[in-house]
């Protein structure tokens, strides 16, 4: 292999996207509510931009007002008719006289600021109150103990160490929370802090097991608390795993028995800090609503009356042909007014791709919305974007975090594209239909003898449908629904 640093020419066929083209991508892939909340950003940080008001009309129909005729401000100021109203018209020379050159951008610069002032405001009113963390939590209660230091500090390491997404569960060693020297007595100490934190609410917090978890919360008051405590102590993964007549013959305790206490096992709580995790609940707010017109026909309509209608500050556009602007002025001017005019156009591309690409999927599962979810029918994005004539990731990008409210609910649009099987006729059928089939079956099963994943292959197959076993196995675990011996009822008699 010969190196060298001479130079050479080579013709190579490349393609890049324009700024433009990504600007686009990235608006057509935004939610309504993401949407909007670039426009006002865009609107703060771009004085070139300015929201066209309903009932304003556009700029080019714009009629020329006479200069001779007083706005109503002017006549606001009028005290009396029969005066001369010299002292109303010496106020406004001096009113005029305070404000500065460029009023109109003086303006548009104090709306802009009040406008966020305003957004802000309203974003701090709105703010949910912080909920109390767990840590805090159990900080409180210790702090109403009265107990030695050394163990109250030991406690409050303990309690630092807690996190309410794995349940509030103690993972750490308590030799890792004392001094490399440490001695029995430290460690004692340390135990005893563990047993403090442990008894705070809520019970169960700070166990180092699944079973010492549980067995914390046990006390005698609970119904077959006897019974409960063997069968946490030994037995847990055969309970979960439903061998029952194994434990049965292991403790001696009836399967009826066993099966009243498993009851009682299911009010205790695994993860007792999961309680205090921040729960975030997305809003959902619909891109695209379906009517239903006088034909009976199902129509698209988009969901953006919140976005605001964007046009070129006609100030700027005045200042550009402006022969006392500096080139800097103009060149800053131009690039703005290009970046606002791509942002104009983005938008009025997302919203004629997304009505569109909506309307396709509509008209393509029309039976899922007269029928209902059982009835949809297999859709790849590839035939939507052969329909409408755009590439398949524009396709992914118009449907991506978007939601279509139906007249049979609110669901995202990637809800309509599903994959299916063939059934025995030769007819595509959607995994949803799979699904539903596979629930129903297993809801009718014996529960003596409930359906293996081979029998539900067989089940299916004489309904038409024709699917693997690791298919079965793979669905079966999504809804999840456990295995056939999990399912089994041990209690009823053949």
């Amino acid at each position: 292999m010969r190196l060298s640093f001479g130079m050479e020419t080579r013709q190579l066929q490349t393609q890049k996207l324009s700024p433009k083209m990504i600007q686009s991508m990235e608006i057509l892939q935004l939610p309504v509510l993401a949407l909007q909340e670039r426009v006002e950003q865009e609107l703060n940080e771009n004085p070139m931009l300015e929201v066209t008001e309903e009932d304003e009309p556009s700029q080019d129909g714009d009629e020329k007002e006479d200069p001779n005729k007083p706005i109503e401000s002017e006549r606001e100021l009028v005290v009396e008719d029969n005066q001369s109203n010299k002292e109303d018209f010496e106020r406004l020379e001096n009113m005029s006289g305070e404000m500065p050159d460029n009023f109109d951008d003086f303006r548009t610069s104090a709306d802009r600021t009040q406008q966020a002032q305003d957004r802000q405001h309203d974003l701090m009113a709105n703010a949910l109150e912080r909920p109390e963390s767990l840590n805090d939590y159990l900080m409180h209660q210790l702090a109403e103990l009265e107990i030695d230091s050394e163990v109250e500090a030991l406690a409050e390491r303990i309690i630092s160490t807690l996190d309410a997404r794995n349940g509030g569960y103690f993972k750490t060693s308590l030799r890792d929370l004392l001094p490399a020297e440490h001695t029995d007595a430290d460690l004692e100490r340390a135990e005893e802090a563990l047993a403090l934190v442990q008894s705070l609410d809520p019970p169960g917090i700070a166990a180092r097991s699944l079973s010492e978890c549980l067995l914390n919360q046990l006390n005698p008051d609970v119904p077959h608390y006897g019974e409960l405590k063997v069968l946490i102590e030994n037995h847990l993964e055969d309970l979960a795993e439903n061998r029952l007549p194994l434990v049965e013959k292991k403790t001696g305790i009836s399967i009826e028995q066993i099966q009243e206490a498993r009851l009682e096992l299911h009010h205790l709580n695994p993860k007792p800090g999961a309680a205090f995790l921040e729960t975030h609940v997305p809003i959902v707010s619909p891109d695209v609503v379906v009517t239903v017109n006088e034909e009976g026909r199902y129509m698209v309509h988009l969901e953006d009356d919140r976005i605001p209608s964007l046009r070129i500050s006609n100030y700027y556009r005045q200042r550009l042909s402006d022969p006392n602007a500096t080139a800097e002025e103009r060149e800053f001017i131009r690039r703005k007014i290009e970046s606002a005019n791509w942002l104009v156009d983005a938008i009025q591309q997302r919203r004629s791709t997304v009505q569109k690409v909506a309307q396709a999927i509509v008209d393509y599962q029309k039976k899922f919305l007269d029928d209902g979810p059982e009835h949809i029918e297999p859709l790849k994005m590839q035939q939507i974007a052969d329909q409408v004539g755009v590439h398949v990731t524009t396709i992914s990008r118009a449907v991506d975090d978007k939601w279509i409210q139906t007249p049979r609910g609110i669901f995202p649009l990637k809800r309509f594209f599903v994959h299916g099987t063939r059934s025995e006729d030769g007819e595509d059928v959607a995994w949803e239909t799979v699904r539903l089939k596979l629930t129903e079956l297993i809801d009718q099963e014996d529960k003596l003898k409930p359906f293996s994943d081979d029998d539900l292959v067989k089940e299916l197959a004489k309904s038409g449908l024709t699917v693997a076993r690791r298919t079965i196995t793979k669905y079966r675990k999504k809804l999840g629904i456990p295995s056939s011996r999990q399912r089994k009822d041990w209690t009823k008699k053949k």
